[in-house]
């Protein structure tokens, strides 16, 4: 198992390679001059070029790939362009708002995914079957942002029974967790439904039914456990999904976050902070599939003896 994981992180240094690299060139090839954007529209050439000088952006493009991708690797952050507070500091700062904001959408999900998708297979091709299938599409297709805008209206305007936007109380947060979590819980009900399914016609199975087993002992001790590992799978799959849709549902609830740091450090071309917001998202990624990919040898057996 140890070396299993050495292998799995050793093949992460690519993909950290890459995504620090991309998101170097994208920043860098989008329009604007931060050094402009920070200095303001009437400023004279003389600030702007202190500032450039300042913030290294007057070296040429690979001096500057260098210098970030060593201060990286060592996990200096720098400063940020808009402030000079340490980008460190900020990051920490906003990151226990949206690992809250993710997490509780992703219990959502998981609950009500499980839960829809055990339904929809256990009762298929029946009335639940169907609606659950619709709810489940319906939750894969809405996009968060007008999702998040049709609950403040229903619940925050029209009832008046949960705040709207914020952060502070576990009832801010509460919405846009639901907003957040729809969209996994679809998937994960889609992917457990048809994992049921495709075990529950399994040649074992109809050999536990005829030595006189119930059918709740077969259905929640042998085929969700055989069914358990594509939904596992998803997991990884489905908190990428919460961080990246957190910086949309932060903008619509106006909460304080990850999310709303790094939009508003888009906006400012605030290289250093959305440099490492990136490469923390994506650090956190790897953990998280490494974490899923371990978990493979409790669910199923077979990948233990593998192993």
């Amino acid at each position: 198992m140890v070396k299993y994981i050495l292998n799995r992180l050793i093949v992460s240094i690519p993909v950290i390679l890459g995504s620090l690299t991309l998101v170097f060139l994208i920043i860098h090839w989008l329009p604007g001059d931060p050094a402009q954007m920070i200095a303001g529209e009437d400023a004279s050439p003389e600030r702007i070029a202190y500032l450039r000088t300042q913030f290294g952006l007057d070296q040429p493009l690979w001096q500057q790939y260098a210098v970030y991708l060593w201060k990286s690797i060592r996990g200096d952050f720098g400063h940020s362009f808009a402030n000079s507070q340490p980008v460190i500091d900020r990051l920490l700062a906003q990151l226990p708002a949206t690992l809250s904001l993710a997490l509780l959408s992703t219990i959502f999900a998981i609950i009500v995914g499980f839960i829809l998708g055990v339904l929809s297979a256990v009762y298929q091709n029946r009335v639940l079957d169907y609606v659950v299938r619709v709810i489940s599409l319906l939750g894969v297709s809405m996009p968060k942002f007008w999702l998040g805008i049709l609950l403040i209206l229903v619940f925050s305007v029209h009832l008046q029974l949960l705040p709207a936007i914020g952060n502070g109380s576990f009832k801010q947060l509460i919405l846009p967790s639901f907003a957040l979590g729809v969209t996994g819980a679809g998937m994960l009900t889609r992917m457990v439904r048809n994992s049921v399914l495709e075990v529950i016609h399994e040649p074992f199975v109809l050999t536990l039914r005829a030595k006189g087993l119930s059918e709740k002992i077969v259905l929640y001790k042998h085929v969700l456990r055989n069914a358990l590992l594509p939904a596992v799978t998803i997991l990884g799959l489905l908190v990428g999904e919460m961080l990246s849709g957190a910086v949309v549902t932060e903008t619509v609830f106006s909460r304080q976050g990850l999310g709303k740091l790094v939009v508003d450090a888009i906006n400012q071309k605030d290289i250093p902070v959305i440099q490492a917001a990136i490469l923390i998202t994506g650090l956190f990624n790897i953990g998280v599939n490494l974490m899923v990919d371990v978990s493979y040898s409790f669910v199923d057996p077979r990948v233990r003896k593998s192993g």
